[in-house]
């Protein structure tokens, strides 16, 4: 077992007993939501994976551990906690190093789940290449991690606030397969459709859990990106979020607003312009991936190589 790795007792009794596991990440709770929504989120979705028949693992760094799931203390510290580090790969060793708290992203959580021997892994939205990355070369790591990082990701497609077309042809071009639940079309996080398909449709856990363990099984190293759409009854119309994301995303600039501060300001600005609307589409589309990655989990689990 990793030195580095610190299982909660649910994590510990789920892997003596060879139970599926589902990775959860941490960022949404200290960056992505305000409190108490960002706990009590964390725990619903929790409780909507046990619900499923898998057990839940939200992972962040603690006193120098990465934390394979997290106590209900734990979730309050990070949902209140200001001075959460944003953990991606780069932050990973220095974090641990110095013993500092740290709320993983989608690269980090994906090398973590890894470690602890997880495959499935439940998000909101993936990062992506950003508008004018062309120049910027602002492109998110979580794009190379699922390149080369054999976890599933459970997620609602990626902000509209990115430069979708590029991020597909990114993950095209390192071999990340885009699986599209329910529909053939890639959808846009607050939206059900971006404007772009998925690579394939494969609706079912079991034909998921198949085409992923095959595609582990032949060596083809790398994640999966398992995109599931908000359900229709949260979603936002694509005209009203595409033009309050051009708003959001001019302010930024006008601000100076740059690196990792530009998510969390655009999200906590759109919440504004979309008289806290947006929010509601975030908590119920984390929701419905965690229903749908738990069945994953499970299906996976039964096909274990």
């Amino acid at each position: 077992m990793h030195s580095f790795l610190l299982f909660s007792p649910e994590v510990v009794a789920a892997r003596n007993a060879g139970r599926p596991i589902v990775a959860l990440e941490s960022t949404i709770i200290s960056h992505g939501m305000p409190y108490p929504q960002n706990v009590e989120t964390a725990r619903k979705v929790e409780q909507i994976i046990r619900d499923a028949g898998a057990v839940p693992a939200t992972i962040a760094i603690m006193d120098g551990k990465i934390c394979i799931g997290l106590s209900d203390a734990q979730l309050e510290t990070l949902g209140t906690a200001p001075d959460a580090i944003k953990v991606s790969r780069r932050d990973l060793a220095y974090v641990l190093s110095q013993r500092l708290l740290g709320a993983t992203t989608v690269a980090a959580t994906m090398i973590c789940a890894q470690l602890a021997g997880i495959e499935v892994f439940v998000t909101g939205g993936i990062g992506g290449v950003h508008r004018g990355a062309e120049t910027s070369f602002d492109i998110s790591a979580d794009l190379q991690e699922l390149a080369h990082t054999s976890v599933a990701v459970v997620c609602a497609g990626v902000k509209s606030i990115l430069d979708i077309g590029l991020t597909l042809e990114y993950l095209e071009t390192h071999g990340v397969p885009v699986v599209s639940v329910g529909q053939p079309g890639f959808p846009a996080f607050f939206t059900r459709e971006s404007g772009f398909d998925a690579d394939f449709r494969i609706d079912g856990a079991e034909q998921q859990a198949s085409f992923i363990r095959t595609k582990w099984q032949l060596g083809l190293k790398g994640g999966v990106v398992v995109s599931n759409p908000v359900p229709q009854g949260f979603a936002m119309p694509k005209e009203e979020i595409d033009r309050i994301t051009e708003q959001a995303l001019r302010e930024a600039g006008e601000q100076g607003v740059t690196g990792k501060k530009v998510t969390p300001f655009l999200l906590a600005r759109i919440k504004e312009l979309t008289g806290g609307r947006s929010l509601a589409t975030n908590i119920a589309l984390v929701e419905h991936n965690a229903l749908v990655g738990a069945r994953l989990a499970v299906a996976l689990n039964a096909h274990a190589a």
